[in-house]
């Protein structure tokens, strides 16, 4: 089903956003949600984003963005800024009754209503191609008799797209991997260099002691990534972990690295020989950066989540070794992880550069939404 695409138009005048995200867990929201705001702000929109929690932001986006203001959640627009003409509710957060009362009685006053869009969680599946673009009565706010729109990000045409900013091409095209490398730990280059952001899998104390045994350098990021790997180093090995930035184990160099910029996140990436990723942000920036990658999905209670990534294993048109080693990471079998040698690798490499392209092909998100505003105003 391939709902109508937005018109070929020039991009709107600027409008005003009011873009709003709860922190639930491990700052995926609130990444996804700058990514978006910078994005319409490069494009020349004004953006409010409301959060209950912006400390991540200090590390995510030290320097801020002209065009995004970022306020408390709870609080309301004062009455000699501009008013909201497109309200953003990303993944079912809940917008405060009283911003809702507060535009209606804004529109009541100047006329002039606002867009109000759901902006959904990524998903492969089916469901996401049907619901996209589809409009849902209000019937329990101050906006009661008023439409919300489901806007879905997706890998296909007939979706909302991947956020993908308009420079991002030239950034990595730019970029040096080799003096990336090279700068961080020198005498590496034989290495095989890998990025690590998860949870906490069951199967990374056996890919650990794989690792140990051959020369690979692991990028461990803060948080749980950093908890996990030490804790599976104390199941393998009744060595301690030293409680400092760097660790060896065998030929395995670890570097426990700082918080960083999402910027410097995305280099991290490009530089990387595999990158196991978790979540959503991390894992369409994994798909742009065209390196393998393994995904590592957000856990659900019912096991829901084993349906979403099958179906995005369908889509990124995975081999047998790759699919395996995704069902293993994500514990929906008990089959062994293998860590890949340079010719799965590769293998895997090609598969991840076909669905990039597949997706270059494609809007970006920040166009697609900005045309959905266009035509539904």
């Amino acid at each position: 089903m391939t709902p109508p695409r937005s018109p070929a138009s020039p991009t709107p005048a600027a409008l005003q956003w009011d873009l709003f995200c709860r922190v639930i867990d491990n700052f995926g929201d609130i990444g996804v949600c700058w990514r978006l705001a910078a994005d319409l702000a490069a494009r020349g929109q004004q953006v409010r984003l409301w959060t209950d929690d912006a400390s991540a932001l200090a590390w995510l986006a030290p320097q801020g963005c002209p065009g995004v203001q970022v306020r408390a959640w709870g609080g309301l627009p004062a009455p000699h800024e501009a008013p909201t003409q497109v309200l953003v509710e990303a993944f079912g957060c809940d917008v405060p009754p009283e911003f809702i009362a507060h535009g209606v009685h804004v529109s009541g006053t100047t006329g002039q209503k606002h867009l109000w869009i759901n902006l959904e969680y990524l998903s492969a599946e089916g469901y996401v191609e049907r619901c996209h673009r589809l409009p849902s009565p209000v019937q329990d706010s101050a906006a009661t008799g008023g439409v919300k729109w489901f806007y879905y990000p997706g890998f296909t045409p007939a979706t909302g797209g991947l956020l993908r900013e308009a420079d991002l091409l030239e950034r990595q095209a730019r970029f040096d991997a080799t003096a990336w490398r090279r700068s961080r730990h020198p005498g590496a280059d034989d290495a095989c260099w890998i990025s690590l952001f998860c949870y906490e899998p069951a199967a990374l104390p056996a890919l650990l002691a794989q690792c140990t045994r051959q020369p690979v350098r692991l990028l461990a990021t803060p948080g749980r990534a950093t908890a996990a790997t030490r804790a599976a180093l104390r199941e393998i090995s009744e060595e301690k972990s030293p409680e400092s930035p760097q660790e060896q184990r065998g030929q395995l160099s670890i570097s426990y690295l700082p918080h960083c910029p999402q910027p410097a996140f995305d280099e991290m990436l490009w530089a990387c020989d595999l990158n196991l990723v978790r979540g959503e942000d991390s894992l369409v920036r994994a798909l742009w950066a065209g390196r393998p990658l393994v995904w590592q999905i957000y856990p659900q209670h019912d096991n829901a989540h084993h349906d979403k990534l099958l179906a995005f294993l369908d889509w990124l048109q995975a081999p047998a070794s790759l699919r395996q080693f995704h069902t293993s990471w994500n514990g929906l079998d008990n089959a062994p992880v293998v860590l890949p040698d340079t010719t799965t690798l590769a293998q895997w490499a090609a598969c991840v550069q076909a669905a990039r392209t597949r997706l270059l092909a494609q809007d970006d998100l920040a166009t697609q939404i900005l045309g959905f505003v266009h035509e539904k105003r």
